[in-house]
Order: structure tokens, then sequence, then C-alpha cells
């Protein structure tokens, strides 16, 4: 049996006040959530065709199930995901695919970023679920040009962050083919966290087509450190609704629970520490010094950190509005 549970059997946490969502809260509750945790995590997906088998919203549910299981475990907050994100070229076309533009996706997310940061948590871990690793950076970074506030925040690839858990068997893994999309490695993820959302009897699979010789493009997550990044070209191979009208770039009928729950329960035990590392290096009210991280006056930044309620406090968008 698996320490973490899986695979799932329920539902999830996305319409229930257990503690975990940060929109099922009252505000009696967030205030002493974040007496106790003032740490948030963002899961950042996205609407995309995902093969026959699997439900539009797969890189969303990646990401919520697994911030859910450390909120679970740390006490961490998890805020309603991003379900719509940024896409790469070769996804355009792609019926049930909502591809935001990358100046629109920026702002959203340094919009809610804004929100949060206003309400409380200065701590934030932006998770990833979905190819716009490319993007989020972009955001982190104009968010503090826009507001230089002390702040602890980063964005977290889940496929980053265990990069040996993709091997194939012939190194000693357990996958048959290397990650790419829709395929053995992430129908195997969507089956052990959110199982009710994956039909597999209408899995298929695909030839995986290039232009190129094989060695110089990339797959998802760069995780076979090949010299071009899958997002670091265009040409090198064909658009999605050309080559893969099926939405499955691979073998998804390779697909199991069991091939995934190793790397997920690495994931999740990374997760967990770097929350941990976090709250015990910034005690919940605690943040980098003020001189540390901004050269905005002292005394303009310490308003603004006492909060828009609290005497002499300010809200954060006194700083700047919009925040793009």
């Amino acid at each position: 049996m698996s320490k973490w549970g899986l695979p799932l059997k329920d539902a999830g946490s996305m319409d229930k006040n257990d503690g975990i969502y940060l929109q099922n809260m009252t505000w009696a509750q967030v205030e002493e959530r974040l007496k106790k945790c003032d740490l948030i995590i963002i899961p950042i997906g996205a609407t995309e065709a995902h093969g026959p088998h699997a439900c539009l919203g797969e890189d969303t549910f990646l990401v919520t199930r697994m911030a859910e299981l450390v909120a679970k475990k740390t006490g961490c907050t998890v805020s309603q995901p991003l379900w719509w994100g940024s896409h790469p070229y070769h996804h355009m076309g792609m019926p049930g695919t909502v591809i935001l533009p990358e100046e629109i996706f920026i702002g959203v997310l340094k919009s809610v970023m804004a929100g949060y940061w206003n309400a409380g948590f200065r701590k934030m871990i932006l998770l990833n679920g979905h190819g716009q690793e490319y993007v989020i950076p972009t955001a982190i970074h104009q968010f503090a040009k826009t507001y230089q506030v002390p702040m602890v925040v980063c964005n977290l690839n889940w496929y980053h962050a265990i990069q040996d858990q993709f091997k194939l068997k012939s190194e000693g893994g357990p996958y048959e083919t290397s990650f790419i999309h829709a395929d053995e490695v992430e129908t195997s993820w969507s089956l052990a966290l959110f199982q009710e959302m994956i039909d597999m009897s209408k899995a298929v699979d695909t030839k995986v087509q290039g232009y190129m010789p094989d060695g110089h493009v990339d797959k998802a997550g760069n995780l076979l450190h090949r010299p071009i990044a899958w997002y670091g070209q265009v040409g090198m191979g064909p658009i999605e609704v050309s080559a893969y009208p099926e939405g499955v770039v691979g073998k998804a009928t390779l697909a199991s629970a069991e091939k995934a729950i190793p790397g997920i329960e690495k994931l999740l035990d990374y997760m967990v520490k770097l929350v941990e590392d976090i709250m015990t290096t910034f005690p919940p009210g605690k943040l980098p010094p003020i001189e540390g991280l901004t050269q905005r006056p002292k005394e303009e930044v310490e308003a603004v950190l006492k909060g828009p309620l609290a005497p002499g406090g300010r809200s954060l968008y006194s700083l700047h509005w919009p925040p793009a």
C-alpha cells in the first residue's frame, strides 16, 4: 500500500470546506490559517486535448490533487487552480485546447499573486502542471519589479523536481516510452491521482513524428537534456492538429497507475520538505528582511506589510495599479 494512499480513490477537495482550498474558507478561517501557516500553493494548469481517454483538465488535476495531499500533510493552503494556460505554437488549432496569449496569462498570474500577497499569503509555490514553464518565471519577476516587496515565491514544475523518475525500462525505470503528452507517462500519473476521469477503454497510441534526426530537440519537461528545449524551436516537428489529431503523442495504452506511484511519492516528499523548509526559515508573519529585497523606502514597505485593515497599514495596490 502506498504511504500516500495511491492510487487515490476519492474525488478530491475542490468543492469541500475541509481546510484545503482558500476559496472554500470563510474569512475567519483564513485569519486563523495565516497565524499557523501563511504559505499558499497555486496550482497552474491548462484546458487542452489529452486524447479520447482523458479529461481536458488533466494538467490541472495533476497539480491540484498533489497540492491537496501536501496541504493535508503540512497545513498550508491551496488556491483554486488557474484552469487556462499559455501554450506553444504547436498546440494551436486543437479542439478543446484553450490558449491564453502570453501577456494575458502573465497578467492574470501577477494579479492572483497580488491578491494573495495583499491577503497575507506572502509565501507562494506556483505548482505548474502544463508545458508553460518558459512563461511563469516572467510573471514572478514582473511582479517583483512592479511591487518590490518582501516575499518568498518559487515556480515548481512537477516533472523537474524528480527527473530521475522518468527512466525507461532499459535504464532501470518503469516506462517503455519517454514522456511527451497524454501518453504512457502522463496517463499513468493521471490514473494514480484521478482515475475516475480516465477511461482506458478509449486509450489510443500514436507514432511520434519529427522532421530532424533524433537527438536535437528535447521532449516534455526537457528531461532528456538535449541541446534544444522542446519550446525552443518551430518547424523541427509538426503541429499537433496536423500530426496528432487524436490528442495523444505517444502510447497511452501502456499506462498504469503502478508505474507512476514511486515518482508521485518522491515528488510529494520533496514538496513537503520544500514547504517545511520555507516555513522553518520564515515562520508565520516572517519574511526576508526589507533591506535585502527592495529599495523602496522602509516606511512605505512596512505600511503594506501591515495590511490594508491594520492601523497604519496600506493595501499592496497603493504601490501600483494595475498589477501589470
